[in-house]
């Protein structure tokens, strides 16, 4: 099974910039670049922030710009969107409640797709109401369950991203506990940061982002930290057995070089690029 999940697009309106990049052309960069090289792929995911200002119009752009991509396109709502205008233009992704998750048949298993939103705030939240719904998907459905959803569960170790992380993530762990054994893995976005862990022995990834990159300051009190780093996707490959996930940066315009062949016999001082 190969999967893409694409992360915090940010757009907004053409002509603006957010730390000097155009938001539109590199979500547009990207699309491009994944289809070239992964067409093949069952799903696109993309795990929320898809407005910077949670307007109408960007939502009618990001409807535009998926149109003619050959595979379904799954999407989370992240802390710069607003449910309800989102909602207005993708009216088929009301799921119980009027929350913005669903379930996602897959060749390997089910993705299910949370909503984390909250209104004016940039925290993740989680409420009863959400763990209800989720617990009864981890009961009902055989693994495996591939979680893809915004803000992270985990904190980061950098204090002002942390304090908008999933504020709910003790009740989010609670009810993915019973089910952690069905769970093979969580996406998630938000942070701008290539990130990778595990959360009750289940592994999470997030890639950077398609526009303005994180970085991570340890030592941050008050501001989140930003750098000139290439915009990035993921590319997911799983068996029953293995995942492998690649943060795939596909902004990088600088050199890339043949080292040599994988083949041990080739290997000398004399060919081998160095």
């Amino acid at each position: 099974m190969k999967l893409l999940q694409i992360t915090d697009i940010h757009l907004t309106t053409p002509g603006n910039t957010i730390s000097g990049r155009d938001p539109n052309a590199n979500f547009q960069r990207a699309l491009d670049h994944a289809m070239v090289l992964h067409s093949d792929a069952e799903a696109l995911f993309i795990t929320g922030d898809l407005s910077d200002w949670g307007e109408c119009e960007d939502y009618v752009r990001l409807k535009e710009m998926l149109a003619p991509l050959p595979l379904p396109v799954h999407l989370c709502i992240g802390n710069h969107d607003d449910r309800p205008t989102m909602l207005s233009v993708f009216p088929e992704l009301a799921g119980h409640g009027g929350f913005v998750h669903r379930v996602v048949p897959l060749s390997l298993g089910h993705a299910i797709v949370l909503d984390t939103w909250g209104p004016e705030t940039h925290a993740g939240h989680f409420c009863e109401a959400r763990a209800a719904w989720l617990n009864e998907q981890l009961s009902t459905l055989p693994g495996p369950v591939w979680l893809f959803m915004h803000h992270n569960p985990v904190p980061t170790g950098i204090g002002p991203m942390d304090e908008i992380m999933l504020l709910d993530a003790d009740r989010f762990t609670e009810t993915i506990r019973p089910h952690r054994e069905k769970i093979a893995h969580i996406f998630h976005g938000h942070c701008h940061l290539p990130l990778n862990g595990s959360l009750l022995g289940i592994p999470f990834s997030a890639p950077r982002g398609t526009n303005h990159a994180g970085w991570p300051d340890f030592g941050a009190e008050r501001l989140l930290s930003s750098a000139d780093l290439t915009e990035a996707y993921a590319a997911i490959f799983a068996t029953p057995e293995t995942a492998m996930i690649h943060m795939v940066e596909y902004g990088y315009e600088g050199e890339i070089r043949g080292e040599g062949s994988p083949d041990y016999a080739t290997w000398n001082k004399l060919t081998m690029v160095r």
